[in-house]
């Protein structure tokens, strides 16, 4: 039998256990997880906390939790008085209980969520394409609850227009500039950038004292891409919901890294930074010395890093490989750091031999490498 084989026999014994065992599970999935059968899709769910590990319990909590999620929709994603309800609010109204006052204020952090996702993966052609299971909610709206509607101005055709004398008029037609190449779907239909902007914009209701950080955008790309691409038509039907849950999950390990007043503290992202400074100072002293030197210290590059998961940092397939070690790990975060240390010291020779210019561009767009080589050296580590 082949070693791939094996693994998916593995795999196959564990998931179709009642009890899952959630060490043997992390075990397995440290090491890869097959792009087969959804394994991938179900280890995420239960390595991020949303399903635990009884299966007997999994059927009622995706029912109850992807019908949370719909009512999350119909609360949330709709304008004051789109429901053709009564309302006795006015538009201009800015007191702490008006809707349109709310609505106004969603606006202007769904309009960097609009920006943002509209530029999510551009390697890739997956968040253009129409998901085959449009939201039911905002179909039956006609378009009234689809959320980029209220940032997006309408595109009008614009020209110059030229005279000279009394000769011919000379009109030039003046083109899209190039970032509106993620247009939405027409009615009836929605591109999947679309859906990852809903979740977005409902975490970001659900979490007032959080909101929407830049970079979220990259941490849920990921998530819903795998889990919206499971080859099981059913949990391909709740993608959206299943991603919101996981994302949750997740950001509520990670959230402190996107809290400013936070970066000093225990959870906060500077003490992640100063804990890779540490762990390369003992792991290659010489390298650690000559960062120092330079003083190109850790903030220079490796707050993406953390922030971010090393989402911007490898393309997508590599970025979900390198998550199924990063979730699987119990101390996932502290691996996270290794990782990061391995990329560093994979770097030694150019790194010693640079000047700082050099070396910071290189750290903050760090080589295209096999990502099983980064994931082994980190494991040494």
């Amino acid at each position: 039998m082949s070693l791939y084989k094996a693994r998916i026999k593995e795999f196959d014994e564990l998931l179709s256990e009642n009890v899952i065992d959630i060490r043997k599970l992390r075990r397995l999935c440290f090491n890869g997880i097959p792009d087969c059968n959804g394994y991938r899709a179900l280890c995420w769910k239960i390595l991020l906390g949303y399903l635990g590990t009884k299966k007997q319990d999994w059927t009622n909590l995706l029912q109850k939790k992807r019908q949370l999620y719909k009512q999350f929709i119909n609360e949330m994603a709709i304008p004051p008085g789109a429901d053709n309800s009564i309302t006795t609010d006015h538009p201009l109204s800015d007191g702490p209980e008006s809707a349109w006052s709310t609505f106004f204020k969603d606006n202007e952090f769904l309009l960097q969520i609009d920006k943002d996702v509209r530029r999510l993966c551009p390697d890739i052609s997956f968040f253009q394409q129409a998901t085959e299971f449009p939201c039911e909610e905002i179909v039956r709206s006609n378009g009234i609850r689809r959320l980029h509607t209220r940032v997006t101005p309408s595109t009008l055709s614009s020209a110059n227009v030229e005279r000279k004398g009394l000769g011919l008029t000379k009109i030039n037609l003046i083109k899209k500039s190039s970032h509106e190449s993620y247009e939405a779907m027409e009615e009836g239909s929605e591109a999947h950038w679309e859906v990852v902007q809903r979740i977005l914009f409902l975490y970001a209701k659900l979490n007032p004292g959080l909101g929407y950080v830049q970079g979220m955008n990259e941490i849920i790309g990921p998530i819903y891409y795998v889990l919206a691409s499971d080859p099981n038509i059913e949990n391909r039907q709740f993608a959206e919901a299943d991603s919101f849950f996981c994302f949750t999950a997740l950001m509520g390990e990670i959230r402190d890294f996107f809290i400013k007043t936070l970066d000093e503290s225990e959870s906060g992202i500077k003490k992640k930074m100063a804990q890779l400074s540490a762990m390369l100072k003992e792991k290659d002293a010489e390298v650690w010395h000559r960062l120092e030197q330079q003083n190109l210290y850790p903030q220079y590059y490796s707050f993406r890093w953390l922030t971010l998961i090393l989402s911007q940092e490898f393309p997508l397939p590599d970025v979900v490989r390198l998550w199924d070690s990063i979730f699987s790990d119990e101390n996932r975060f502290d691996f996270l750091v290794r990782v990061c240390c391995a990329m560093i010291i994979l770097l030694r020779t150019q790194l010693l031999e640079s000047d700082f210019a050099t070396n910071v561009k290189l750290l903050q767009h760090f080589p295209e490498t096999d990502i099983n080589v980064v994931l082994s050296k980190a494991a040494v580590l």
